[in-house]
């Protein structure tokens, strides 16, 4: 099979872990150039050390994707290190899940959600376009979510970041037809990123998950007490319910791994099995 990754210089916000760390891991693996960019630069190193260890290229840039000149900036080293930007993932994102009436304990982590899920997505856009513009072709990866395609009690802020990255995902692409590729992940529930670190109340996720709450937490309760059957937890078994990042990472690494004149619009990953009803 072609490989369409090599060679390419592929920029990665949210890279210190989660499916940053995946996809920078994987595409480093097929020959990208990887600029591997986090907030925290101490887990952005160990994930760019991790891929020169294994004999890949990456370098790790301390990023805040809420400031455009820190984005900037990154943009200009990647192109100092590397040549060029083939690929800008924009995958860095956090999770307040709360209700309206949470909204004393909520108010500042929705104000950062909107700085980093829908401004930081922006602010990627502008840093690399017209580096992209000038090179004659470029492809945006922008992760979303399934929260994006409606709204649901307990995600009124997050989910309308969501909605916002997939207009301006479309929007960008309308726009630059036949020189920026742009594509749109959209995750399902994934528990194992470490994002669910960031809800504000559990209990929101009854928007996701509705009927299906109460098996659901059975379910998630006997996985972290190792009380799950295994076969369950087997991707080629049918009702595997709770979807892996990797099968997410993979996605991403799809919609990269394409000739220059395809583009991949968008992508939903589901376990065949889960809860979700988005």
């Amino acid at each position: 099979m072609s490989n369409h990754v090599t060679g390419k210089t592929i920029v990665i916000t949210g890279a210190g872990g989660g499916f940053g760390k995946l996809v920078s891991e994987r595409v480093a693996a097929l020959g990208a150039k990887v600029a591997c960019a986090d907030l925290d630069i101490a887990a952005a190193e160990a994930v760019a050390a991790g891929i020169r260890a294994a004999g890949g290229t990456a370098r790790a840039f301390r990023t805040d994707v809420t400031a455009i000149e820190e984005l900037r900036a990154l943009a200009r080293s990647a192109v100092d290190a590397f040549g060029a930007i083939d690929v800008m993932v924009n995958n860095a994102g956090v999770m307040p899940l709360a209700f309206y009436a949470d909204h004393t304990a909520a108010l500042d982590a929705w104000h950062r959600c909107i700085d980093v899920n829908f401004k930081g997505v922006l602010n990627g856009i502008v840093a690399v376009y017209d580096q992209m513009i000038a090179q004659g072709r470029g492809h945006v990866v922008n992760l979303s979510s399934i929260y994006g395609n409606f709204p649901v009690v307990g995600a009124a802020v997050y989910g309308a970041t969501k909605a916002a990255v997939n207009f301006l995902s479309e929007s960008l692409r309308v726009e630059s037809r036949g020189k920026i590729k742009v594509t749109i992940i959209k995750p399902t529930g994934v528990p194992s990123t470490g994002l669910a670190g960031t809800v504000i109340n559990q209990a929101a996720a009854v928007g996701i998950l509705g009927q299906n709450m109460t098996e659901f937490m059975e379910m998630f309760g006997q996985m972290a007490e190792g009380r799950f059957p295994a076969e369950r937890l087997d991707p080629n078994n049918i009702g595997y319910p709770s979807l892996a990042p990797e099968f997410i990472a993979d996605a991403i690494v799809h919609a990269i791994d394409q000739p220059w004149g395809v583009s991949i619009g968008d992508i939903t990953v589901r376990a065949a099995g889960d809860h979700f009803i988005l």
